[in-house]
Order: structure tokens, then sequence, then C-alpha cells
């Protein structure tokens, strides 16, 4: 299989494993929710989950894909503000952990950009 047509897989795959993730070990992603969002940080674990385990779903199927990736390239801009709070509350950890924090804030512009190139992809085959 070539690589392009793997991408939207392997973008599936990531988001599979962090939606099993966030109901597997929530505790974690609790910590992450910022403060001012109503509700209790579970549910806004569980409900971020859902939408993880929803749009890998979306994304393994070839008819939903461009839709999934383009609200996916959303999700990933959605999340950033608990990353951001993430590295404010680990900047005082050791160093593997708080290079760890600051290290996803980077990283979602990549993802942002692969959900749009997968996006770009599965427009040029409708």
């Amino acid at each position: 299989m070539p690589r392009s047509e793997r991408s939207p897989l392997l973008l599936a795959g990531l988001l599979a494993t962090a939606g099993v993730a966030h109901f597997a070990t929530p505790r974690p992603f609790d910590a992450t929710i910022p403060r001012g969002l109503p509700g209790t940080p579970r549910a806004w674990t569980y409900a971020s989950g859902a939408a993880e385990l929803a749009l890998a779903a979306g994304l393994a199927l070839p008819r939903t894909r461009k839709a999934a990736a383009l609200a996916t390239a959303a999700f990933f801009v959605g999340v950033f503000p608990a990353n951001v709070k993430m590295a404010a509350d680990w900047r005082h950890r050791p160093t593997p952990q708080k290079a760890a924090a600051f290290g996803r804030l980077p990283l979602q512009v990549p993802l942002v950009l692969w959900a749009r190139g997968v996006a770009r992809k599965a427009e040029g085959r409708s």
C-alpha cells in the first residue's frame, strides 16, 4: 500500500489509541482540562475520547474521510488549550516530563497539517 494511502489509516490509529486511552486511564487527561470549561473534567475527558474515536472511524472510511479529516484538524486546534495548560502545570516537574509537556505544543502544527493533507487527498478522490 503506498504511503499516501496509509496516511489516513495511521492518523486514524493515532486518534483511536488516544481515544481509548481517555477511557482506560482518564485521570491524566482530567488534569489537562482548563478550569474555565463548564462541567467536570471527567466529562470533558470522556467527550474528547469519544470524539477521537468517532474521528478515527470517519478517517478509516473513504466515504467520510474528507469531512473527518477536516474535523480532525479543527479538533487538534481545539485541544491546544489543554496542551498549554499541561505545559504550564508541568513546568516544575522533572526535565523529561517538562520536555514532553512542552514538546506537545509545537507537535499540534504537524498534526493539523497532516489532517488537512488527508482531507486534500480525499477531495481528489471524490
